[in-house]
């Protein structure tokens, strides 16, 4: 009786789980991703499909992020009457198998699990699991620096792997790169330019959402070396005189060297010459250098204003002059610019005799000339000139035997 009895139980159980299987069977909720991995203030479709037992009708469907009430005696809050959900909410399923959701403009404050929940006349539904949502931003990856004429790779970073297949899109300094789209998430630029310096950040097509920007510096050797002349342009002897060198390079130059005709005469970005002279007319340049190379300016000259020097006279002529000769006397001088204007004097005269270049002596005396340009004037020292007066005789013809005579004699 007893092993009969405990037949008959175990008979009744296994009908009792039998029924249990076909009825978990009938209902249920299942989705297409489990997790899903969305970028920020982007729109999320979670797919969802459930099952009930036929003959039932649905009175109630939502979706929550609750799997757990604190009170038996409350409800399931349903995302689509949360305010910070509602117009965020959009249900395309329908009260017979579709039960997916689309949620827009997501934020990291949405990552949670969501659940599908359902109720039928008769009895209620919510599956164990739902979908797992994960939000991320989009982060460039990028080396501080690289050396121009070196390769690069930048990266668009996630926190997790998106679901959707991603197409990325790359910018530089807000404007896209050639409509630039790689299927990875890498950029790669290779021989990198000055040019390719700049702010990048990543998006994916289709999206709004556009990465904070990394800056990559690209660094390089002295370039566009010059040298600047301070002042008003116009260098007049004993002035004082500032020449600045510059350069674009990356990091910035912190070593210049000067050179004056070939020489090394300085070093700084600034070099000074306080009381220039006309001997300090030479070419001048500088050297930029810095990690990465070095590189001359173009040389310039300093174009040095003074007033006459080596002021001189000459004459044209050589041996004895004579009376009625034409005597030129040229007068020389050394000045910048040169000199235009020369005045001519005699000594122990206080008015000039002539001017120009040159002056024609008629007579003897001690004569110099005086050069002026803008800046001042020089005399020459004085010369000497001596001219003969030719003596005038006259000629005796013989007239008489005596006379003849007397000048056989002779």
């Amino acid at each position: 009786i007893h092993r009969f009895s405990s037949s008959i139980l175990l008979l009744k159980d296994l009908a009792l789980v039998r029924i249990i299987l076909v009825y978990s069977a009938d209902w249920g909720v299942s989705y297409r991703h489990s997790h899903i991995c969305a970028l920020k203030n982007s729109s999320v479709i979670m797919s969802c499909t459930y099952t009930y037992p036929t003959g039932h009708q649905i009175k109630k469907m939502f979706w929550t992020n609750t799997k757990e009430k604190k009170d038996k005696h409350e409800e399931f809050p349903d995302l689509s009457e949360d305010p910070k959900y509602s117009q965020r909410l959009q249900y395309l399923g329908d009260k017979q198998q579709n039960c997916t959701i689309r949620l827009s403009h997501v934020t990291q404050k949405d990552e949670h699990e969501y659940y599908f929940r359902f109720r039928t006349d008769i009895d209620q539904w919510i599956g164990k699991k739902g979908v797992t949502l994960t939000v991320t931003d989009l982060q460039v990856e990028a080396p501080e620096s690289v050396t121009e004429g070196h390769s690069v790779s930048l990266t668009c970073k996630s926190s997790c792997t998106l679901t959707d297949r991603a197409t990325f899109i790359w910018y530089r300094n807000s404007q896209p790169l050639t409509e630039r789209r790689d299927r990875n998430n890498q950029l790669l630029l290779q021989s990198v330019r000055r040019e390719d310096a700049g702010r990048y950040s990543c998006a994916l097509h289709g999206h709004s959402y556009i990465s904070p920007a990394a800056h990559l510096s690209v660094t390089y050797a002295p370039k566009n070396v010059s040298v600047f002349i301070t002042g008003s342009g116009v260098i007049v002897e004993g002035d004082s005189v500032t020449l600045s060198c510059s350069s674009d390079s990356n990091p910035p130059a912190l070593n210049f060297s000067w050179f004056k005709g070939g020489m090394f005469v300085g070093s700084g970005r600034i070099y000074s010459i306080s009381k220039i002279s006309s001997d300090d007319s030479k070419k001048y340049k500088c050297k930029s250098r810095n990690e990465h190379g070095e590189k001359y300016s173009d040389a310039v000259t300093l174009n040095i204003m003074y007033s006459p020097r080596n002021v001189s006279v000459s004459i044209s002529q050589s041996g004895q002059l004579w009376e009625g000769d034409s005597v030129t006397l040229i007068c020389s001088s050394d000045s910048n610019p040169p000199a235009l204007n020369f005045s001519w004097f005699k000594e122990n005269q206080s008015s000039a005799v002539g001017s120009g270049q040159s002056f024609s002596a008629l007579q003897s005396g001690r004569f110099y000339c005086e050069a002026h340009n803008q800046y001042g004037s020089q005399r020459s020292d004085a010369v000497t000139v001596t001219v003969k007066a030719r003596s005038s005789q006259k000629k005796i013809f013989p007239t008489t035997k005596r006379e003849r005579n007397q000048l056989d004699q002779l």
